[in-house]
């Protein structure tokens, strides 16, 4: 009787763990922000703090949804910024933090659409000490570029 208990509770154990690996994993919600975003004037001048923000992989990390730095030949770098991913469906502007150097900016992102609010494969960073990036505010943007997606986004936030 024990030797049928034990097959019983082996297939019951197989069963359920088959079950658990063929269960579709939570997806995150499709987001026009998702890919590898390329500043559109790859040889305009950059500081050293610029350049971790010329290309840029957008994904899923964990909860949330991050940007990281892609180096030359695709090489992966640090994460650049976080953003909650219940913004990331269909909000227009993201707002939140984002490494610059040694420290932290705000990050905003505004995603270009056209006249009948279809959404374009582009949109601009602005990295700043306050929010309104304006040309005429007193709070004049750190580095802001306009991105073209390339393509999928390769690099994992680390």
């Amino acid at each position: 009787m024990t030797a049928l208990f034990h097959r019983r509770a082996a297939v019951s154990i197989g069963l359920a763990a088959g079950l658990l690996l063929a269960a579709p994993a939570m997806a995150a919600p499709d987001s026009p922000f998702w890919g590898r975003w390329q500043v559109s004037d790859p040889d305009a001048p950059f500081s050293s703090r610029g350049r971790e923000y010329k290309t840029i992989d957008i994904a899923p990390c964990g909860k949330d949804f991050c940007g990281v730095s892609v180096g030359a030949g695709g090489k992966c770098g640090p994460t650049l910024f976080r953003f909650l991913m219940k913004r990331a469906g269909g909000d227009q502007e993201l707002r939140g933090t984002g490494k610059w150097g040694s420290g932290r900016k705000n990050v905003m992102i505004w995603l270009f659409q056209g006249a009948q609010g279809e959404v374009r494969d582009q949109f601009q960073l602005y990295l700043g000490d306050g929010w309104d990036f304006g040309e005429r505010s007193p709070n004049m943007p750190k580095f802001d570029a306009i991105y073209r997606k390339s393509g999928v986004a390769r690099c994992k936030a680390r």
